[in-house]
């Protein structure tokens, strides 16, 4: 607006919104004091921009004065100017928009054709700056419209963790009142399998509520201590799993003599994720050998090694890696169970 109105002497210069009823003024150059504002809204039949947007033809006035069209016209004793011209502004779709504007109170000679020109090149500059600013405010609305339903998909998941412990405590409760109750074969083995998957299932509800955190932002729970019952935690897991995948051959070692400050919990959680992808992504016979061990005295440091090797000439092979996932810069990559963690014949 100030390039304008330096080019052509024009003291006010405008944009404004244009439609049937209404004219806002949306930027605006005012070297008059006329004191409009963005935002501000005029009438329509108190301007001209209403025949610039039925004839899309502009309106130009050298002098008020000189021209008895205008000179006695409600509209230029409203405001009181001499020169005035107003172009009007296209969508990139070619749709209307609204007009480009200015007045002065002197006489200023606005149809000279290179003042024309440059104002009718302004004019076409304007209506790329409108199309991109409404692209970029649909982009933005479109962003904050899957920003909120990815919210309310992570609360969902949360809620839904959280809902399916209930039933799924009815049916480990069940399992082992009908373990305890019979003395059929076929039905204990039964109930071993029902109580199997139940603990799958509810180490599952542990994986998505965990990741239903980490997107919400609250981050996973930690609470680290002495644990003096690790290795018996993580012999459980590699025997719940080999219970649960009877056709893999799992050898584990497991040596743990001191506390290893941790949480056993989530130190648990990733060996059943790491050993669980490694028997879903393995090959086929491949066995899987699981190596713990402390180190040193006292509170002691955890080392671990996770390996697939062929029982026939017992040597490492590497696991198959998995497709690597695209990441935000600035992002933290959370998935669902440390998948992305099998990479490589070696997990240390």
């Amino acid at each position: 607006m100030r390039v304008i109105a330096e080019t052509t002497g024009m003291r006010w210069v405008c944009v404004a919104k244009v439609t049937a009823d209404k004219w806002t003024l949306c930027a605006v150059h005012d070297g008059l004091a006329l004191g409009l504002v963005p935002g501000d809204c005029l009438a329509i039949e108190d301007t001209f921009c209403d025949q610039v947007r039925k004839t899309n033809k502009g309106v130009v006035i050298d002098s008020v004065s000189d021209n008895p069209a205008y000179l006695e016209h409600p509209i230029t004793k409203m405001f009181g100017f001499q020169s005035y011209f107003s172009l009007p502004v296209y969508r990139a779709d070619g749709t209307f928009f609204g007009t480009l504007c200015g007045l002065d109170h002197k006489t200023v000679r606005v149809s000279d054709p290179k003042i024309l020109d440059m104002i009718g090149l302004f004019a076409e500059i304007l209506s790329s700056l409108i199309d991109a600013d409404v692209q970029l405010r649909d982009a933005e609305n479109a962003l904050q419209a899957e920003r909120e339903t990815v919210d309310l998909r992570e609360q969902f998941i949360a809620v839904l963790g959280h809902d399916i412990r209930n039933p799924l405590s009815s049916i480990m409760s069940g399992a082992e009142i009908l373990a305890t109750r019979s003395q059929n074969e076929g039905t204990l083995d039964v109930a071993r399998r029902i109580k199997r998957s139940a603990a799958r299932i509810a180490t599952l509800i542990d994986d998505v509520m965990d990741f239903a955190r980490s997107k919400l932002g609250g981050g996973l729970p930690v609470s680290a201590r002495a644990a003096i019952d690790l290795g018996a935690a993580l012999g459980h897991v590699v025997a719940e799993l080999r219970d649960a995948y009877p056709q893999c051959v799992i050898a584990s070692r497991v040596d743990i003599r001191d506390p290893v400050f941790c949480d056993s919990a989530r130190i648990s959680q990733l060996l059943s994720n790491l050993l669980a992808n490694a028997i879903v992504h393995g090959r086929d016979g491949a066995q899987i050998t699981v190596d713990v061990f402390g180190m040193n005295g006292g509170v002691t440091p955890l080392r671990g090694e996770l390996r697939a090797s062929d029982p026939a000439r017992d040597c490492g092979a590497p696991l198959p890696a998995l497709p690597a996932r695209p990441r935000e810069p600035g992002t933290r990559r959370v998935g669902l169970g440390p998948l992305h963690c099998i990479r490589d014949r070696k997990v240390t």
